[in-house]
């Protein structure tokens, strides 16, 4: 009888969301798909082995501005990244689509694959990136600010727990459901997602501005991404509505990767200002 050895797992247990294994390969061209991650990489240390980035891929600016840019998250010139060789495609579950991915895992011979639904997740994703691509101890001192970070978050004194009503879109009125990396931070608050009804269990419900609706809110929050809400839509708002309207920055809110670490601390404003009311 044939006996088969399998390979044991690599000691530093670089798994991605899919559960592939990964080796490192520090000299490895990358391509990132995620605007969020291309600015961790770049964080990292590792913007010279970017090679291509989406056309939202837009922070650290000065870093990214010299990366090729190759479409978007879902419209990806796939003629020009096969042009770019790149050893390693970074990609996202949400923010990708499964078939361009599949199509450019025909000649990319790794794809890392992510999907962070809460904040934490972020430490896993910092040393996975910083693993794969040779950037261990750059990840280690991310983390530890990331952790420096959490707990201050975590030390602020309880409040009552509120309902808030957080919009990506109007015409229509779009939110967020409770499985998405939003409303995992602002779980960190302490607050929770309201009950939309019918279409709820969708990721990204649409709604009308019910009673029943309305009266389950302590506030609302309009994003600045990926509708450009402004002051002047969260003025309107609460005079339509009678209950508090803030506008909040998308990115601090939605990002995950080097956002995420600005993101808790922008949690700890987010909480004072609904706390203290409008100015």
């Amino acid at each position: 009888m044939t006996t088969i050895d399998f390979p044991s797992p690599h000691p530093d247990h670089l798994i991605d969301a899919l559960g592939r294994q990964h080796l490192p390969a520090p000299g490895a061209r990358i391509v990132s798909l995620v605007p969020s991650i291309t600015e961790l990489l770049c964080d990292l240390g590792l913007a010279s082995q970017l090679v291509g980035r989406t056309g939202f891929c837009i922070h650290p600016r000065a870093l990214v501005e010299a990366i090729p840019k190759i479409g978007g998250t879902k419209d990806v010139n796939i003629g020009k990244i096969r042009k770019l060789a790149p050893t390693h495609l970074v990609v996202n579950i949400d923010e990708n689509e499964k078939p361009t991915v599949e199509a450019l895992a025909e000649f990319v011979p790794n794809i890392v694959v992510t999907h962070p639904l809460g904040p934490r997740d972020n430490l896993a994703l910092a040393r996975l990136m910083g693993g794969i691509f040779g950037a261990q101890e750059a990840a280690a001192a991310w983390c530890a600010a990331f952790e420096a970070e959490y707990a201050a978050l975590r030390a602020l004194p309880a409040t009552p727990p509120r309902t808030v009503l957080y919009c990506i879109w109007q015409d229509p009125w779009m939110s967020v459901s409770d499985d998405t990396y939003i409303a995992a931070m602002l779980r960190e608050l302490g607050w929770r997602m309201p009950v939309f009804g019918e279409g709820e269990a969708k990721r990204y419900p649409s709604f009308g501005w019910s009673q029943e609706l309305v009266g389950q809110l302590d506030a609302v929050l309009l994003s600045t991404e990926p509708y450009r809400f402004t002051e002047a839509h969260a003025d309107a708002l609460e005079k339509q509505l009678g209950i508090p309207v803030f506008l909040v920055d998308g990115e601090m809110m939605s990002w995950y990767g080097s956002r995420a670490l600005a993101g808790l601390r922008y949690l700890r404003e987010v909480r004072a200002m609904v706390e203290g009311g409008r100015t």
